[in-house]
């Protein structure tokens, strides 16, 4: 698959989620994922009005994460931080799903964890499955669950947990959901030829945070 630089950053939402970032981090992250055509910069809430005041009116915008990084947030608690990031700036949320209601076969519990984010902003919404922890079987019932709350991307990792994202998963997650939910891969991308894989696998989005590297790459 042959890709410019400029193609290639369309793809990425380009992470700053270290906690230990400073402030000064955040702008250079901002600013190079700006100069890279990133779609967005993805930012723990309390940073991001930070971000948005730096990116504001350019091409690349503001995601945070909503739950991060466990999803052991009540619901409510959720979609105050969800109504909260939007205000700010953020157009694009990344939320962590419940996992031990959904391995405990509460599915109703799952479903109205995500659906309050979803209707708290006008925000795309992206539900992280933390895949390394989920059977098969587990990978395809929180897609469909998330489908039906009405997620706008289905993700794969936080970056945080066992294991990253997985082209198996990727697959099963196609297999379980429509066309109008779209893919994102996060956790463990750090090469040229992983990112060329998930998107060729069907990722509308990569979750990096070694996008210079693999940027990089594509100078040799």
């Amino acid at each position: 698959m042959n890709i410019t630089k400029k193609e290639l950053g369309r793809y990425f939402d380009h992470s700053l989620l270290k906690p230990f970032y400073t402030h000064g981090d955040i702008i250079k992250g901002c600013e190079y994922a700006l100069k890279s055509n990133c779609t967005t910069v993805c930012v723990n809430p309390n940073r991001v009005k930070m971000a948005f005041d730096i990116l504001k009116g350019s091409n690349t915008e503001v995601c945070s994460v909503v739950g991060f990084p466990l999803g052991t947030h009540s619901a409510m608690i959720k979609a105050k931080e969800a109504e909260e990031a939007y205000k700010n700036g953020a157009t694009e949320l990344d939320t962590v799903i419940d996992l031990g209601a959904l391995r405990s076969g509460r599915y109703d519990v799952v479903s109205e964890d995500i659906s309050s984010v979803v209707k708290a902003s006008p925000a795309i919404v992206k539900v992280i499955l933390e895949t390394c922890y989920l059977t098969t079987d587990e990978i395809a019932l929180a897609s469909k669950i998330c489908e039906e709350s009405g997620a706008h991307y289905i993700m794969t990792s936080t970056g945080c947990g066992s294991a990253g994202a997985m082209l198996e998963d990727i697959a099963i997650i196609k297999e379980s959901v429509s066309e109008k939910v779209k893919i994102k891969a996060a956790g463990g991308i750090s090469t040229l030829d992983d990112a060329l894989a998930f998107i060729n696998a069907g990722c509308s989005r990569i979750g990096v945070s070694k996008t210079r590297e693999i940027m990089a790459e594509l100078d040799v």
